[in-house]
Order: structure tokens, then C-alpha cells, then sequence
């Protein structure tokens, strides 16, 4: 029975707040009624705060770790490993009560998944330190207290507290608050305290492996500690030596795990994970995976505050794991913006932590490459504004020279697509490459080596600050761009011209559906920037990398440019950590239809703008029609010529006997043969639905009213708005810019198809002569003149 005093540690903790969700009478029910638990056990459902799991089948072979991150999902039987610094406050008396039912609540989702969960843990000593002092002030004497006066008592002098006493006060304690918090999910906790002599002894080792299946077998959260009320000094260097030593929990974990052919051992401790210096120090780098034979490249720092075990220790264990068949990670558990998620970000396969791998990739890791893209784009802004063009030039000309073997490529990138089935039409077609394509990706480039001669560098501000004291803001690259693009194989040549001829560094990562495509349009790349030995700036990411990964590089990558679905831009915008992104999540694009409009105007632009390529994020989706046009001649030959699905918006709608479908939302992409079409009173009222309903990314009015036009294009805040032109020119090449990294709907920096001067920034160059700030105080000897002056001749070419 349950018995208050299980539940007195936390009525006496201080912060502890215990709440029952709604399913908690099951969870009590569980733990009296076996058969009842078993059977609510086996149900294909399960419940876990209030969000359904569906159980999967998790199977592997053991006896091989997993070689990249993106497998951990398949891992079955985990092992938690929570050290001291995770479960103890910062004060190292009492527990950490948030994080504590953070990690249980992460353990319970992953329990209820279907996999089974054990947890190594640390706490007794600190919890019973709690106790121990709680009770020694409770212990002095009333007329002491009161000598000692309220704000005094803590500093009432305590004894020295010994561990094994601690632990022997706080282990109940843990495991009951454990128990308590477990059973919130509906999951069963059990205890097991094990010392050298159950590793030692082969019988009771035999013992301990059969309890633990049992419990796995019965879905119960194995919790297990070393007994440190009664365990003997540890003894050096006996760790991992065939026997284990349990002098401290990491080498417990790392037994336990071989011991009973677990899948994962995550490590949670006080630090990100493995660095490759002491982590606080200047060029300290966080280790993403570590490879058994790296140790000589790592140097180790001082263990954490409290526990046994430092870093080495860690290290040393996740090693002996990995050999014995388990895949280990070592992350921290204390960071309050990740410990909440820390362990389910694992499992699923984020970039969290250190990841100890058997299996070395033949190239470079991403943070290699973008460090790789940073160096060899401040050598290729460093080139002369020719030498920049002339890579350029090359890379046009092998486009056209090796387009044989890139639609060779290509063509085995369109069989792949095909015969999984996977990809749309329209999709297939941004896949595809041709003659035509190569040849107008050709005609691109050379426009952008043609405008590139004066961009980097170019002077656009001059001031004379004071006598010899003269200012310039120049031009200067962003630095790295990551550019993420789906299903256009086409765009890697155009962004990597951008980016040389702004003198950036660029990451790129393409879709899996473009991989062969992608492949062969780098190599080219590389092969054109050779020329002038700067190979290295334009990095194309081939490894398992999740965009979610990539976005998380706050401190390689500078900007995030998307190309592709509105879904990816908005997954993107949404996963960057403190990196810019520059693009637009939909391409609600509108076409007003005014009373001045010309018939023959109205149905050639309509239809370009939503036929001519419905999937682009510049085709048009809605169609506004003035009032009075409904019901005459050209409404009627717009609806003719329109041969889509239409969508009605609520006044269009009401205007009409048998309508078609309502729209849902007249804040709808479409992308395809569909659009929605509303009607207005005024030009006013077409204004105000764009800026009600728009994307702010291209809107267009067909008129022959100049003023009307004019009104539209100066009231309509988007990045392009057009008079009798249609959607589609909203496009880096058709503007001249030779191409586009993408069409950004933001209002800083970039808008609109963005070319090479949306890649730029500028900085500020002072030229002084021993100029100090003093001079310039009220009683100083110089004065501000602050004279604005010419700028330099542009280079005509």
C-alpha cells in the first residue's frame, strides 16, 4: 500500500509542485492490480499526456553499433545515464525536481512507444545530504535557534556529512519521489542497487541479467545505482578490466549496457558533450562524432562539480560500450532550453551532443565544409572582380561543354523518381533537364560574370569626417550561405555563380531526388573555381545531414536562403537557430482586373500567369475582378479561357445561383490548376484584400487607366507589383539579374528576386591621422565637418 511517508520527501522538498493528470487514477490502479496493468500493457494504443503512441515493432540484431545518428530511431532497449550534475541542484543539496520530471517525462514517451527504457542514476547522497541537514537544524536546540536568530540558522555550524550515510538517508527518498513521478505515465518503476560483488561474482552477475530481462520483459523502468551505503572505496584504474569497477555511474552505465546488449547509452551530464578542448576555453570546438583512436586530438578538462566521474571517465566508458556493441551519446542534461527535449531529440537522430561512431565517413563532416566554404570564400572575395568573372565564364562554358554527361546524370535521377513514384509532375519537371535548359543556364551565368565586374568593393558612400579623416561604406560578402533547394538541379549552377561573383562561401544541400544531377553540377563547379585555387568555396553537403541539423549552425553559416516547397521554407524558418533566413513561405500572387482593362490584355496575362507554370511560387492564385464586370462579355471570356478548377471567394460566391466550391481560405497556394477567384468594388478594395490576404510577394493590376495603375502600384506593399505584365516576370533572369538565390517577402536586407546585390553587405573604412576622439570635445582643436564626397567612377563594363 501506499503509505504517506513514500510521499514525505516531497511534501518537504521545497518548489515541488505534484499535479495529477487526468489518467492518474489508472496510474494507482497499476500498481495494485497486476493483471488489470498487464493487459492495459498490451493495448496498440497508449496514452501519455493526453497524446496517443502507437506501439512499433523495434528490432534489430545486436552485437554492432549503429553507424549514423539516423539510425538511433531504431534503437529498442536504451539506457539513460543520469550523472550527479543532471539530478543535484546547483547548490549539490536536494535534487534538481524540474529536470528530474523532465527526464522521466521523456523516458515515460519513449516507454510508451514500445521501447524499453532502464535509467542508471546518481542522487542518493545529495538527497540524503538534504536530509541529513534538514534534520540536524531541526535537532539544535530551541534556545540556540533562538540565539541564532531565523536569518542566522543557516549558518549554524553542520558536521561534515559521510556519503554512505547520505546515500543510506536519500536512497528511499529517490526512489520514491521516481516512483511518484512514473507513475503520472502509467509506468511501472523498479529499483535495483548493485555494488562490485554483482559483477564480480559470475552468479550473482547471472542474477542481476535475469532480473533486469524480467522487469524489460514486464514493461517496468528498471532504476539502477550503485549502493553506495555499503560500497568500499573505489579502487584505481580497475575500470572496464574484463570485470567492472562501479566507482562511479558512468562505467555502471557503460557495463550495464554491454551486459544486456542494449541498442543506445545516452550519457547526460553538465556539457554540451566531448570537446576537443577543455569546454569554457577560446578554441574549444564541440566534437559532433567521435571516432575510437581520436583520444590523442582531445584534451580533458576537470571533472564537474560533483560525482565521481570526469569527462575522461566518459569517454572511456562510451569507448568500452561501442566495442562492446552499443551506440553511445554524451549531451547535457542541465541546459534549460534543451534538457526539456534532450532525450527524445537523441533517439530521433538530432545533431545533440557527441555521437561515438565505429564507422568514419570518406569525407568531411558539415562543419568542416562550411568551415572549408568560410576560408575559400574570403580567399574568392580577396580575387580581382575578373578572376571572379572569368570562373564564372568557365563554369558557363562547361555547362555547355560537358552536357552529355549532365544529362546522363540527370536522366538516371528521372528513372529513380520514377519508378518509386514518389515525385508529382510538377516536380519531376523542375527535375528535368534539357538542351534548352543548359544552354539558357549558360546565357545566365555570363550575364551575372557581365554585372559582377564592380561588386564587391564598390564604394557607395564617401564623408569627410574632418581634415584627413575620411569615411567610406563599402561592399563587402555576407560570408556563408547555406542555400537548401529541392528538385531543381538547375539552381546549383545559378546560386554557386552568385555566390562567386559576391565572393561568398556556400553550403549547398539538394534533394536526395537530384543526388546524381547534383552531383555532376559541383564537380563542374569545383573545375571552374580551380582555375584561380579556390576549390573550396562552393561545398555541396552529401552527408546524412537533417535540414533541422544544419539549421543549428548559428556559428558556421550566416545566412539560410530556401528554394522549394512553401512547407520547407516555413520547416526552415522555423528550425533556424539565430541564423537569418531570407525567403518567402507562400507565393500568393494576385491579378486585379480593373474596369479600364483591355479584353484582349486580360485573358493573354491571366492565362500566362496561371497556366504558363502553375507550381511556381509566382503564378497566380487569385483573381480579383471588379463588380462591374460581372456579367459582361470579358468576365465571360476570362471564365472560358481560365480552364482550372475554380474556387469561389464569399462575395463572388453570393453574386451566384449554382457557385463553385466555396474557397476555405483566401489565404491559399494553390500551386497547380486551381485559383479562387473574389470580386471587389474599387481598386481601394482590391488594395486592401492583397494586404489582407497577400503574400506580399507579387501582385498585378491589368488597366489602361495610367492613374488607377498608378495608385495600385504605389498603395500595394509587396516586394513586386505590375502594371499589364504578368505574374511570371517576377523572376532573377528575366530581371536582368542573370539568376536568383530565391524571391525573399522580407523587409529587411533583400526583396523581391534576389541577385547578386541581396548577397552583399557593406562595412565602414576609416582613414585617419592620428586622430583621437578628445580632439573633437567642446575645448578640443578640430571640428566635424561631416562633408559628403564623390563616389569613385563605376567600371563601365
Amino acid at each position: 500500500m501506499l503509505c504517506r511517508a513514500a510521499l514525505s520527501p516531497l511534501v518537504r522538498s521545497p518548489g515541488w509542485c505534484f499535479v495529477s493528470p487526468p489518467h492518474a487514477i489508472a496510474a494507482i490502479s497499476r500498481l495494485y492490480f497486476p493483471c488489470h496493468n498487464q493487459r492495459l500493457r498490451n493495448e496498440s494504443i497508449r496514452c501519455w499526456s493526453n497524446i496517443p503512441f502507437i506501439t512499433v515493432p523495434l528490432s534489430r540484431a545486436h552485437g554492432k553499433s549503429f553507424a549514423h545518428r539516423s539510425e538511433l530511431k531504431h534503437a529498442k532497449r536504451i539506457v539513460v545515464k543520469l550523472g550527479s550534475a543532471v539530478v543535484t541542484r546547483g547548490d549539490e543539496c536536494g535534487l534538481a525536481l524540474g529536470r528530474l520530471a523532465s527526464i522521466v517525462e521523456q523516458v515515460s514517451m519513449l516507454q510508451n512507444q514500445g521501447r524499453e527504457m532502464m535509467i542508471v542514476t546518481s542522487g542518493a547522497v545529495a538527497f540524503g545530504k538534504q536530509r541529513l541537514r534538514h534534520e540536524i537544524l531541526l535537532s539544535q536546540s530551541v534556545r540556540q535557534a533562538l540565539h541564532s536568530g531565523q536569518s542566522q540558522l543557516k549558518d549554524v555550524a553542520i558536521p561534515v556529512l559521510e556519503a554512505r550515510a547520505c546515500a543510506a538517508a536519500g536512497q528511499s527518498g529517490l526512489m520514491a519521489l521516481y516512483e511518484a513521478m512514473f507513475t503520472q505515465y502509467s509506468i511501472c518503476a523498479a529499483q535495483i542497487l548493485v555494488t562490485n560483488l554483482d559483477f564480480h561474482d559470475e552468479q550473482k552477475r547471472r542474477n542481476l541479467n535475469g532480473t533486469l530481462h524480467e522487469l524489460l520483459r514486464m514493461n517496468i523502468v528498471p532504476i539502477i545505482n550503485t549502493n553506495d551505503a555499503v560500497v568500499p572505496p573505489p579502487e584505481p584504474n580497475s575500470d572496464l578490466q574484463g570485470v567492472i569497477s562501479v566507482k562511479d555511474n558512468d562505467s555502471l552505465a557503460a557495463r550495464l549496457a554491454v551486459e544486456m546488449k542494449t541498442d543506445l547509452l545516452i550519457v547526460l551530464s553538465d556539457v554540451e558533450g566531448l570537446f576537443d578542448n577543455p569546454p569554457g576555453s577560446d578554441d574549444a570546438k564541440l566534437i559532433d562524432i567521435f571516432y575510437p583512436g581520436d583520444q590523442q586530438s582531445v584534451t580533458f578538462g576537470t571533472k564537474s562539480r560533483v560525482g565521481m566521474g570526469g569527462m575522461e571517465a566518459k569517454v572511456k566508458a562510451a569507448l568500452w560500450a561501442l566495442q562492446g556493441g552499443t551506440s553511445v551519446v554524451i549531451a547535457n542534461g542541465t541546459h534549460p532550453k534543451i534538457s526539456g527535449h534532450v532525450i527524445t531529440d537523441i533517439v530521433e537522430g538530432k545533431k545533440v551532443g557527441t555521437f561515438f561512431s565505429e564507422v568514419k565517413p570518406a569525407g568531411p563532416t558539415v562543419e568542416q565544409q562550411a568551415e572549408m566554404a568560410r576560408a575559400g570564400g574570403r580567399t574568392l572575395a580577396a580575387l580581382q572582380p575578373e578572376q571572379r568573372a572569368e570562373i564564372i565564364y568557365r563554369l558557363a562554358d562547361l555547362l555547355t561543354d560537358q552536357r552529355e554527361e549532365i544529362l546522363l546524370a540527370n536522366k538516371k535521377d528521372l528513372e529513380e523518381a520514377e519508378n518509386k513514384g514518389r515525385l508529382a509532375l510538377p516536380l519531376l519537371k523542375r527535375l528535368s533537364l534539357s538542351t534548352s535548359k543548359l544552354n539558357s543556364l549558360a546565357i545566365g551565368l555570363r550575364q551575372i560574370a557581365a554585372s559582377s565586374q564592380d561588386s564587391v568593393g564598390r564604394v557607395i558612400r564617401r564623408t569627410r569626417i574632418a581634415k584627413d579623416l575620411d569615411l567610406e561604406q563599402v561592399t563587402v560578402p555576407i560570408g556563408v550561405l547555406l542555400v537548401i533547394f529541392e528538385s531543381r538541379p538547375d539552381c546549383l549552377p545559378q546560386v554557386s555563380a552568385l555566390a562567386i561573383a559576391s565572393g561568398n562561401g556556400l553550403l549547398l544541400k539538394g534533394g536526395k531526388e537530384a543526388a546524381h544531377s547534383n552531383q555532376i553540377l559541383h564537380h563542374l563547379t569545383q573545375e571552374a573555381l580551380s582555375i584561380h585555387g579556390v576549390r573550396d568555396a562552393v561545398q555541396l553537403v552529401n552527408t546524412r545531414e537533417e535540414v533541422e541539423d544544419l539549421c543549428r549552425l548559428d556559428k558556421l553559416i550566416d545566412l539560410i536562403i530556401p528554394r522549394g516547397s512553401s512547407q520547407l521554407v516555413r520547416n526552415i524558418q522555423k528550425a533556424a537557430k539565430g541564423i537569418p533566413v531570407m525567403g518567402h513561405s507562400e507565393g500568393i500572387c494576385h491579378v486585379y482586373v480593373d474596369t479600364d482593362a483591355s479584353v484582349e490584355k486580360v485573358t493573354r496575362i491571366i492565362r500566362d500567369s496561371k497556366c504558363e507554370y502553375p507550381a511556381a511560387c509566382n503564378a497566380l492564385e487569385t483573381l480579383l475582378i471588379h463588380r462591374d464586370l460581372l456579367r459582361t462579355p470579358l468576365f465571360d471570356q476570362i471564365i472560358d479561357m481560365l480552364r482550372v478548377k475554380i474556387h469561389a471567394g464569399p462575395k463572388f460566391a453570393s453574386y451566384l445561383t449554382f457557385s463553385p466550391s466555396e474557397v476555405k481560405s483566401l489565404r491559399t497556394e494553390y500551386g497547380d490548376l486551381e485559383c479562387c477567384i473574389e470580386v471587389v468594388d474599387s481598386v481601394q478594395e482590391a488594395v486592401e484584400h492583397i494586404h489582407k490576404y497577400g503574400s506580399s510577394h507579387t501582385d498585378v493590376i491589368i488597366t489602361e487607366n495610367e492613374k488607377t495603375a498608378e495608385f495600385f502600384l504605389q498603395h500595394v506593399d509587396s516586394a513586386c507589383v505590375f502594371w499589364n505584365a504578368s505574374t511570371r516576370f517576377s523572376d532573377g533572369y528575366r530581371f536582368g539579374l542573370g539568376a536568383e538565390v530565391g524571391i525573399s517577402t522580407s523587409r529587411i536586407h533583400a526583396r523581391g528576386p534576389v541577385g547578386i546585390e541581396g548577397l552583399l553587405t557593406t562595412k565602414w573604412l576609416l582613414r585617419g591621422d592620428n586622430h583621437v576622439v578628445s580632439d573633437f570635445s567642446e575645448h578640443g582643436s578640430m571640428k566635424y565637418l561631416h562633408e559628403s564626397l564623390p563616389l569613385p567612377q563605376r567600371n563601365a563594363n
